[in-house]
């Protein structure tokens, strides 16, 4: 099969590799759609290593293993990779653990369950798992306000809209040049807002305090965790407030003491976190379903697996707004 590697630069080379075979708790997925993520370029000049980063699948399935059950050859699934493992989804099979696979309904495409799979799980994590907000099944009954920032990229995007079906309100977004897609996801009937960190640190501080209407600040989902996002929020933050980054603070930064850092790491789901990654992973595909849960939307890069040096490099330059990149991997011909 073909299967492109991704090394530090980042620079894609694509070669042929034998199909994986999966392990009794595993299944293999002939890949239609790849999607893609920053930390695909991000992994291997942090590790020094070549890999395939590919950890978004959309297919179909190909062959399970002896102890999987709920999915069979010929279903249309999405799944999520399990990382730094063999398998990854820049190839034209992949292997993903059955219990991060989830059916992708009829309704949706194989590009919108690309864009699904890493995000969305980073989102629920961090809502749910870190911060302990309200589930979607036994939503809040008053007010939470919710400081949502980096609204527009693809976890920012989904935390938005399972806040929302948490009935967590009001959210208030950090967002910059691409505030109309997050306008399309919040409820200002509900006190939603947007604010723009165009403006400045400072400017965002102050439109923080002022988007509370005097509430206490408790929570904040840094779904960005680089360019001062942090620094900003612990400045309006109340005492006993949590924060959820999904990459760690910068050397030697400290948060206040009245502040809980909690991490989000999206792998925890293949390890110490798999009952979540079991349920969540469904209950996003019955959102897709009945239509509440909306893909991040998708740019399809031409020439399939031959189409990732570019996207990553878009990725690296900070090009991709309130985007997916997808890849289809039948576009990449010989």
């Amino acid at each position: 099969m073909k299967e492109a590697l991704v090394a530090p630069g980042p620079k894609v080379e694509i070669i042929d590799s034998p199909i994986p075979e999966p392990d009794k708790d595993q299944i293999l997925i002939k890949v239609e759609v790849s999607g893609s993520n920053p930390k695909d370029w991000k992994v291997g000049e942090w590790r020094g290593v070549t890999t395939n980063p590919g950890d978004d699948i959309a297919g179909i399935v190909q062959q399970v293993g002896s102890n999987v059950t709920e999915f069979k050859p010929g279903d249309r699934v999405c799944a999520f990779h399990e990382l730094m493992s063999p398998g990854g989804s820049y190839a034209e099979y992949a292997i993903a653990p059955h219990h991060t696979v989830f059916h992708l309904p009829q309704n949706s495409t194989f590009e919108e369950g690309a864009a699904i799979p890493l995000a969305a799980m980073t989102s629920a994590l961090g809502l749910y798992a870190r911060l302990c907000l309200p589930q979607p099944w036994t939503p809040a009954r008053e007010p939470i306000p919710l400081i949502i920032y980096g609204a527009a990229s693809a976890v920012g995007s989904y935390a938005v809209q399972l806040a929302r079906r948490s009935n967590i309100h009001p959210l208030i977004c950090v967002a910059g040049k691409s505030q109309s897609h997050v306008d399309k996801l919040i409820d200002r009937s509900k006190g939603d807002i947007v604010v723009d960190y165009r403006d400045g640190d400072d400017a965002v501080v102050e439109a923080l305090q002022k988007a509370s209407g005097g509430s206490k600040l408790l929570y904040a989902f840094d779904a960005v965790s680089e360019h001062n996002s942090y620094v900003n929020l612990s400045k309006v933050l109340a005492d006993g407030a949590k924060i959820t980054l999904v990459l760690p603070p910068k050397e030697g930064y400290e948060f206040p003491s009245h502040v809980t850092l909690l991490p989000t790491l999206v792998s925890s789901v293949h390890s110490d976190e798999k009952d979540f990654g079991f349920v969540y992973f469904r209950y996003l595909s019955r959102g897709l379903y009945e239509g509440w849960f909306k893909p991040q939307p998708q740019e399809v890069v031409p020439g399939g697996l031959k189409g990732i040096q570019q996207a990553l490099e878009n990725l690296k330059a900070g090009k991709a707004n309130a985007i997916k990149y997808v890849f289809r991997i039948a576009d990449t011909g010989e």
